[in-house]
């Protein structure tokens, strides 16, 4: 499988495995020659260096809780002991954690040992970093406030995800000293982690110390820029601005060792007016670094395609095309594992013995998010609602395939009446039963010679493992890079690829903030606002959002208020990233997750052949979500180690 991969090897890790295993209140053990080794000289720094950026929390399905932690994608019942699975089923506890970023315990972080890794022990390793560098003499001046300004923004990045995870950590601000006198740390205040992760950040953007762009995309692409720094900040602002952070009386009892709440309890609107600052000198870091969004005109076809497959094509790429060439990316996470994501979001698209599994799963509570052709939500579209809702309460049903669809279904095919008439978002973000799916193949065939997703039990897309299918009848086709190609009918050339910040994303970012700055719930936001939005929906070729509500909907007024819009770009940020493991955070910062994940995971029957069998939709999990669940149990092990320790509400 070919890996694009980080500036230094996966060998490093190896070599500096014994500065990995103790919890996160020991310091790096006392192995003088081991440190001598470490920080003799620039390559054994960098090296180093690399070993802290391998620390970041991994992707993937048991490395990264949003992938299927919110059930925005899912997995079949024979596969419900993933950890994420377990995660949206409400079966999190502090004897076994399913996600365990606190500490290196094999025994909380279940069959995956001490992978997630503790990211105390990260964060440890960054704090060695910056209390050494200045030992290793032969390391230039500007190349050294380099290093020591990406080991602060890694110390920032890790804490800021644990804060995400577990709302008050322990900050790390240095070393900690090993002994039995020693104190151990308290829980600090929500306020003061994101305040310290804040300072860190300021830090490091007024050293000016990170390259605007990479210099070497061989030996560099990994590495923190400038855009990087002012975008993951813009992002920590707008977290800490947001309701769950920001005024949350859900948490007035739990409190401190001082008996003061962990969480403020006054709205600061103030908030998000300092995160819509974050976010334009993000924009402006990113004009410095060339990045913007991904358009048609970047992409680069390799034969001739109608417009609407360069559209669907251009909206995969600006996720998945690799950094080198995608002007969309800020910043990719490659210590990241994308293989046991992308070769189980692809079908077989003939009958073959190709390891194309296809069991990631998009259940209908993410495929009915997705607009109308006329880019409003299908629930809101009059089209839909004429004659007593007949089509939205007939999307259910069976519809043949034909020409005004072409490039999306085949033609004379039958298939389900919700996959017709849906924005170019739908096309190029599922695969379904019936639809088409250009690249990904090993045959230069036109557009409308796509091959077909067959999925029917029995077909060649439906499973070949007992346990290998896909359970929703719906692919996350997005995540599939197109450099990923069938090499023959029985064998695929799996490319992996990172994108943890990208350009539409702090788009939206800055929308959100901007938009809550308006002064009440009626008042009307900032052009600013529509502009971005309809920055995004023209790329998806979609109208602008007021003419679309104006023209298709019963609610034409919906985005002329601040109230209205709210609702407009968190639906625009559930379309247009989704799969990509960010709904599981958003629902949770917004503290809508309370009311949206608890709800039935519905799919078709796709253990069926027959067409009327397998268009009957069928539930495949309950889910379930209480308030206990917004926040992470640090495992009971822990407060052997440090009885100071106050765990999370519900555990």
């Amino acid at each position: 499988m070919l890996k694009l991969f980080l500036w230094c090897p996966l060998t490093l890790v190896l070599w500096l495995g014994g500065l990995s295993s103790c919890n996160y209140l020991d310091v790096v053990p006392d192995q003088i020659p081991t440190l001598d080794n470490a920080f003799s000289d620039r390559n054994t720094t960098l090296r180093y260096l690399s070993s802290c950026y391998w620390a970041l929390p991994r992707s993937g399905w048991n490395g990264n809780p949003g992938w299927l932690g919110a059930m925005e994608m899912t997995l079949n019942r024979q596969s419900s002991n993933t950890h994420g699975i377990q995660i949206a089923l409400g079966s999190d506890n502090a004897s076994l954690t399913y996600f365990n970023y606190w500490s290196n315990d094999v025994r909380s972080n279940s069959s995956n040992g001490d992978w997630p890794r503790s990211l105390y022990a990260g964060i440890r390793e960054c704090n060695t970093l910056l209390e050494n560098i200045d030992r290793v003499g032969d390391i230039p001046v500007n190349e050294r406030r380099r290093m020591v300004a990406e080991a602060k923004m890694l110390k920032a990045y890790m804490h800021f995800y644990l804060i995400c995870m577990y709302g008050p950590i322990c900050p790390l601000r240095v070393s900690m000293p090993v002994g039995e006198d020693v104190d151990a740390p308290y829980r600090e205040k929500v306020d003061d982690c994101f305040q310290y992760v804040i300072d860190l950040m300021n830090e490091v953007i007024e050293s000016d110390a990170l390259p605007a762009v990479i210099s070497s995309k061989n030996t560099e692409l990994g590495r923190f820029t400038k855009a990087a720094a002012h975008t993951f900040l813009a992002k920590v602002m707008v977290y800490r601005a947001s309701a769950f952070f920001n005024g949350n009386t859900n948490y007035s009892s739990f409190l401190d060792h001082h008996g003061e709440p962990f969480f403020n309890q006054t709205y600061d609107p103030a908030r998000w007016t300092q995160a819509v600052d974050a976010c334009r000198k993000a924009l402006a870091a990113c004009s410095e670094g060339e990045i913007h969004l991904y358009n048609t005109s970047d992409y680069r076809a390799t034969n001739a395609l109608s417009d609407t497959t360069l559209r669907l094509q251009t909206l995969r790429s600006a996720l998945s095309e690799t950094w080198y060439t995608n002007p969309e990316i800020i910043w990719g996470n490659y210590s990241w594992s994308m293989g046991d994501v992308v070769w189980a979001c692809i079908p077989r698209l003939e009958s073959s013995t190709a390891k194309a599994y296809g069991q990631l799963s998009v259940p209908f509570a993410t495929v009915d998010l997705f607009y109308s052709n006329h880019g409003v939500p299908i629930e809101e579209d009059t089209e839909w609602l004429a004659d007593n809702k007949k089509k939205y309460n007939e999307r259910f049903g069976i519809r043949r395939g034909d020409a005004s669809h072409k490039y999306y279904i085949a033609e004379g095919e039958n298939t389900a009446a919700m996959n017709f008439d849906r924005e170019p978002r739908f096309y190029s973000s599922l695969g379904f039963d019936r639809g088409k799916w250009y690249g990904n193949y090993y045959r230069q065939l036109t557009d409308i010679q796509s091959p077909v997703v067959r999925c029917r039990w029995g077909e060649y897309s439906s499973g070949i493992l007992p346990d290998g299918y896909n359970c929703t009848g719906y692919y996350p086709k997005k995540l599939a890079n197109l450099s990923t190609v069938y090499e023959s009918a029985n064998s695929i050339m799996y490319v992996e690829y990172a994108a943890d910040m990208r350009y539409s994303d702090l788009l939206l970012l800055y929308a959100e903030a901007l938009n809550e700055t308006a002064p009440s719930d009626n008042a009307r936001p900032a052009a600013e606002v529509y502009n971005i939005i309809d920055a995004i929906r023209e790329r998806a070729g979609l109208e602008g959002i007021e003419k679309s509500y104006r023209d298709y909907t019963f609610k034409p007024d919906a985005p002329a208020t601040k109230a209205g819009m709210r609702d407009i770009i968190r639906r625009e940020r559930k379309i247009e990233l989704a799969l990509e493991g960010h709904y599981y955070w958003d629902c949770r910062r917004w503290k809508t997750a309370s009311t949206e994940l608890n709800r039935s995971i519905q799919g078709w029957n796709t253990l069926q052949s027959s067409d009327t069998e397998y268009y009957k939709p069928i539930t495949i999990y309950e889910q379930h979500f209480v308030q206990r669940d917004y926040l992470s149990p640090i495992p009971e092990n822990d407060f052997i180690k440090n009885p100071r320790l106050i765990q999370n509400p519900g555990y």
